[in-house]
Order: C-alpha cells, then sequence, then structure tokens
C-alpha cells in the first residue's frame, strides 16, 4: 500500500538542535551503510548502490525548547530507519537515538529510549468477510507520559 501512496503515517519526535525551517520536505536515497550494516544512510546518485531506493519524509515543527526542536514527521515512503536516517543526514538525530546520533549527543534527562513515537496510522483495509470493500480505518496513539 505504500507503493501507491494509500497509507498515512505520522510520527512525533524530539531532535536535537534546532530547525533551521518550520517546515521541510527531505528527499533522497536511502541503502544500507556500507560500514554498519545496522544502519542505513544517504546516497546521491552519483554514487548510489542499486540497492538505494527513494525516500520521502515531511516534517513540521511542533514546539522548539533550549537544545531541541519536537516535530511532527510523516512518511511518504516506508524505508528501514527512514525517519532516523534522514533526520541524522540533516544533522538534527532523534533525542536518545544510539545508533544514528554522532559522539557525545546529548540526552534529555530521563529519557530512556529513543524519542520516536508513532502516533497516526490511516490505512484502507481490504475486503473479507463481515467488512465492506475498502473501508478506511484510523489509529490514534497520544504521546505518553
Amino acid at each position: 500500500r505504500f507503493i501507491n501512496r494509500e497509507v498515512e503515517k505520522k510520527y512525533v519526535c524530539l531532535v536535537e538542535g534546532q530547525m533551521e525551517n518550520d517546515s521541510g520536505v527531505i528527499e533522497t536515497l536511502i541503502a544500507r551503510a556500507k560500514g554498519d550494516p545496522r544502519k542505513q544512510r544517504v546516497y546521491s546518485p552519483l554514487n548510489a548502490p542499486k540497492s538505494a531506493r527513494e525516500a520521502i519524509t515531511e516534517y513540521k515543527v511542533v514546539q522548539r525548547f533550549s537544545g531541541y526542536t519536537l516535530l511532527e514527521v510523516e512518511i511518504k515512503t516506508g524505508r528501514r530507519h527512514q525517519i532516523r536516517c534522514h533526520l541524522s543526514y540533516l544533522k538534527h538525530p532523534i533525542a536518545g537515538d544510539k545508533l544514528y546520533s554522532f559522539k557525545n549527543s546529548p540526552t534529555p534527562e530521563g529519557l530512556e529510549r529513543q524519542f520516536l513515537h508513532a502516533q497516526y496510522l490511516k490505512i484502507q483495509l481490504p475486503a473479507c468477510a463481515g467488512r465492506p470493500s475498502g473501508e478506511i480505518k484510523e489509529f490514534i496513539s497520544e504521546l505518553p507520559e
């Protein structure tokens, strides 16, 4: 369904630093990192491996804090680690992300995991017994304390 852009997914995340723009679109090629198979990385079209795929991430600033920015992020493609990879590429890794953050990255006090939360999902369900074809469902998960 991602191929046809039929799934809508939104996330909330806290990133390091102050985002320069209040909103933006990150459109790159992403593939597995050569030096670390656990990670994905951004490639330019000139040096991209054949496995690289288009990745599109939209973001908008929700709130600014000292040293951090709270974002709402919507992915238009569904690549592995897409949000984490894209925000690290912009030099604003997700707070608490041990894999994609930089050496000596600060972590907010009390944060014990990466601050990336799947907040919203909208999907068209396939037809099956007892359910009409094309039923659209929305799921919302508020940010926990």
